[in-house]
């Protein structure tokens, strides 16, 4: 049977080019000549590609020029120097440190991070020291009271007949101030040993501007924490007086 001429014309110029380059094949992905792709050239550059992507995403290797390095730690966030940590301190007592700055740049540490740590010591650690302080202090008040009253037996004996003179005859507020004291003890023990005037429960409570204050500064670190002796025989004379002692 003859050959359909128009059928064959047809058939033809729907066939594509066999050498020509598809339209999402790089030039220098595509061999003309050969019609095809090159693929030894499209690996290599595949290969390459990945290099460069790992090298981003991982830290550079040990003989990476130090350029390289200085890059990577820049785009994690670390300064080039110890010195470039801007640490906001949100206390007096961490307060940014040289040499803590040093270690946490050795170690890689970001900006963030960095004040990370020292947000960390404000929140946590700070309470604990502080608590420690406070049982440290409360155990050496106690042992002065042993010495004052002659030892662990007798001072539980007047411990425990101050705290039932004390209810009965101040407010409450001036017992629990010179209670946290051993002066304030000290002070409490001579009042009922005394019975000095004025000391009976009153119907009417302490000024409340008075009180406020001296609670104010119990509250003052260098009372509770710091123990300083003439800010603490301030609150103590000044509980007294409001009793009339």
């Amino acid at each position: 049977m003859p050959e359909d001429l128009l059928e064959t014309a047809l058939a033809e110029g729907a066939a594509p080019q066999t050498n020509a380059r598809p339209d999402d094949v790089p030039e220098k992905f595509w061999d003309a000549e050969a019609g095809a792709v090159r693929v030894e050239a499209l690996l290599k550059s595949y290969r390459e590609l990945e290099r460069r992507l790992s090298q981003r995403a991982g830290p550079p290797a040990e003989d990476a020029p130090e350029e390289d390095r200085i890059r990577f730690r820049r785009s994690l966030g670390v300064p080039d120097g110890p010195d470039g940590y801007e640490i906001a301190p949100k206390h007096e007592l961490c307060c940014p440190d040289d040499d803590i700055n040093r270690r946490l740049h050795e170690a890689g540490f970001s900006k963030a991070q960095a004040q990370l740590v020292y947000d960390l010591a404000a929140e946590r650690l700070l309470p604990l020291i502080a608590e420690a302080a406070g049982q440290f202090e409360a155990e050496r008040q106690v042992e002065k009271l042993r010495d004052h009253f002659g030892g662990e037996e007798r001072f539980r004996r007047i411990a425990a007949q101050i705290t039932a003179w004390g209810r009965s005859n101040l407010p409450a507020p001036v017992m629990e101030a010179l209670s946290t004291t051993a002066e304030g003890v000290i002070a409490l023990h001579r009042m009922m040993e005394g019975k000095e005037p004025g000391l009976a429960r009153r119907g009417e409570e302490p000024a409340g501007a008075d009180e406020g204050e001296l609670r104010a500064m119990m509250r003052d670190p260098r009372y509770w924490r710091t123990r300083e002796p003439e800010f603490v025989k301030r609150v103590t004379d000044g509980f007294r007086r409001m009793v009339g002692g």
